[in-house]
């Protein structure tokens, strides 16, 4: 990894998820203007191309790629997670950054609740399924991104589904405080790997967030509160920084928000929580505890 901050990931390769729009996007084109070969997800394989070719005129940047594939669908998450370790013969980072927002329950063909399903399941199955080629190309990073809604969090790992109550509220925040746990865990689990684990907040952005069904409250608060949110490029920042910078090298398992470490939820620090959800999502995705 060069020393020179605009060089930094020459040689390096990342894939983001979610890299189509938004975040992850910004994400994508920061890091190949850093010299990174980039790897994008989405579930629509021209918005792939697109985001692909708009990344390669942001950065000057050649080795772009896009792979599409819906993540909340186990089985497209396995199919991609194969396209990708068939493309990049080395992995240095993966950036877990696609999520979504449902004010009514939905089910994905898994029939899992898709909130969970895409938010945390698809994250916590992708990593596994990246993870040796990620050791073969340490030191790695898995970074990983959540949401300030972590602090409203509750797992209930007896109805992770939401299926005796929903709220699309309840069903984010679980979800994300589910990436901080998994991210505390995973970094757990790693240690002595070479391959860190880190998770963030990135702050209240402008993106599409929850335009596939926004209910009553998101539709009418999201345009009063727009003028007020950070850019794509702003909430980035922090991404980029945990995926790029010298100063996290080797840092592993601690929440970021604006590039510094924060306390998360304490809810985010019970060990045993973190390892039954670990057992419980393995379960749901059909790989061993």
């Amino acid at each position: 990894m060069s020393d020179d901050p605009a060089r930094r990931m020459v040689g390096r390769t990342v894939l983001v998820t979610g890299g189509t729009g938004g975040i992850g996007l910004a994400t994508a084109t920061g890091l190949a203007r850093m010299g990174a070969v980039v790897g994008v997800t989405g579930r629509d394989a021209s918005r792939c191309e697109t985001a692909a070719e708009t990344i390669r005129a942001a950065s000057g940047a050649e080795d772009v790629r896009g792979f599409s594939g819906d993540l909340s669908v186990q089985s497209e998450v396995r199919r991609l997670a194969a396209e990708v370790l068939a493309a990049f013969p080395r992995l240095d980072v993966l950036v877990n950054n696609v999520g979504g927002y449902w004010s009514h329950r939905h089910t994905t063909a898994d029939g899992r609740e898709r909130t969970f399903a895409l938010n945390h399941l698809a994250p916590f199955l992708l990593t596994h399924l990246l993870l040796d080629r990620l050791r073969e190309s340490a030191p790695a990073r898995v970074v990983t991104v959540s949401s300030g809604a972590q602090g409203m969090g509750r797992v209930d790992l007896d109805d992770l589904q939401c299926e005796r109550r929903y709220s699309g509220q309840r069903a984010y925040s679980q979800s994300k405080l589910a990436n901080v746990l998994f991210t505390f865990e995973l970094a757990r689990r790693l240690a002595g790997m070479g391959v860190t684990a880190t998770v963030l907040h990135p702050g209240v952005v402008r993106t599409g967030f929850g335009g596939e069904d926004p209910g009553r409250f998101v539709g009418l608060v999201t345009p009063l509160a727009r003028p007020f949110m950070k850019s794509p490029e702003q909430g980035a920042r922090t991404s980029i920084y945990l995926a790029s910078s010298l100063e996290v090298e080797g840092v592993s398992g601690q929440y970021f928000a604006d590039r510094r470490p924060r306390r998360a939820s304490a809810r985010a620090y019970d060990e045993q929580m973190a390892a039954r959800l670990w057992e419980a999502s393995a379960r749901l995705v059909g790989l061993p505890a």
